[in-house]
């Protein structure tokens, strides 16, 4: 799966094999999401062509929440119900922005919907679980340890992420649930800084429902939200030292394209300094949507000077570059 900021290890692809279910008629609505992706798709590389995870049944018409990593560039979908039956699915949406992902059971999943709740008034210290179709460890009783900006290396900025100790092993798609039964988040990583502390403190960072509501009629009539995207310049970035730099470029993306390469430097946008990736993300977005020019002020990898080279990016949207 998609490996967190800061380091988090990023597992082989596993095969697909249906596991015992949780049991327990409210944990019902969490099912198992088991994908196929076509040879050639742009995210095979790093996220596999088989994928597994966990979804959460949220309609009485077999609408399924999952994170979008699961389904993205799937050409074929199942998911498993209480019942242990493989239902056949086929994907909804794929939403970019939130990260979040939708199926749609073609067959009675056997569960009645688990409510969407809400996170605004979610604290530290609060008690939650975060609950899995599978694994050793289903149901996890978690705490709410942080509430803050989540920057991806893949250029994803999550405002109010939650985050949350012990580690749910079995994130991916993962149901956080509040103590009224109500769903509250997705899950999407493992990371080593869910507490920010000197030592690594490592938990699971979730995607809040807040965010899908706004856009979940949008996402189930045109397969994403309707928000203009955000500019996409197809690049992979790590932060050290107050510094972002480029790790890798996406093939076919807009960085390759103006001659962006791995090992550059990004010192500001547009003339602005940058601190970190969360402010580097957040001036680019400052620039407009998908399509607008993104000025970066770089220091060219191997450049024989501490000259600052300006390099116009031509944005792009992500989800149209994704096969």
């Amino acid at each position: 799966m998609l490996a967190a900021l800061g380091g988090c290890a990023a597992p082989a692809p596993a095969p697909i094999a249906v596991e015992t279910p949780v049991t327990g008629k409210p944990l019902d609505a969490i099912v198992g999401v088991y994908t196929e992706i076509p040879e050639g798709a742009r995210s095979t590389e790093f996220l596999g062509t088989r994928r597994q995870g966990s979804g959460v049944l949220i309609d009485d018409h077999g609408l399924i929440l999952t994170i979008g990593y699961l389904v993205m560039e799937a050409d074929q979908a199942a998911v498993v119900g209480p019942s242990g039956d493989i239902i056949k699915a086929s994907v909804v949406a794929y939403d970019p922005e939130t990260g979040f992902g939708l199926l749609r059971a073609e067959g009675p999943v056997g569960a009645k919907p688990l409510r969407l709740g809400s996170s605004a008034g979610l604290a530290e210290g609060q008690r939650v679980l975060a609950v899995s179709f599978s694994g050793s460890r289903p149901v996890v009783v978690a705490t709410v340890v942080s509430r803050r900006t989540f920057a991806g290396y893949w250029e994803y900025l999550l405002e109010n992420a939650i985050f949350t100790v012990p580690v749910q092993s079995e994130f991916g798609g993962a149901a956080l649930i509040d103590e009224t039964g109500s769903l509250i988040g997705i899950g999407s990583l493992i990371v080593n800084d869910a507490r920010q502390t000197e030592q690594p403190v490592f938990g699971n960072m979730f995607v809040p429902v807040d965010v899908l509501k706004p856009i979940l009629e949008d996402m189930v009539a045109s397969g994403r939200g309707r928000t203009p995207p955000a500019p996409w310049l197809g690049i992979y970035t790590e932060q050290a030292e107050g510094r972002v730099f480029i790790t890798r470029i996406a093939d076919g993306g807009p960085a390759q394209a103006a001659g962006l390469k791995p090992g550059d430097i990004i010192i500001g946008v547009d003339g602005h300094r940058v601190r970190d990736m969360t402010d580097f993300l957040r001036k680019v977005r400052l620039q407009g949507s998908a399509g607008a020019n993104i000025p970066l002020d770089v220091l060219p990898t191997g450049a024989g000077s501490l000259d600052i080279a300006r390099v116009v990016v031509t944005s792009g949207d992500r989800h149209d570059w994704l096969k």
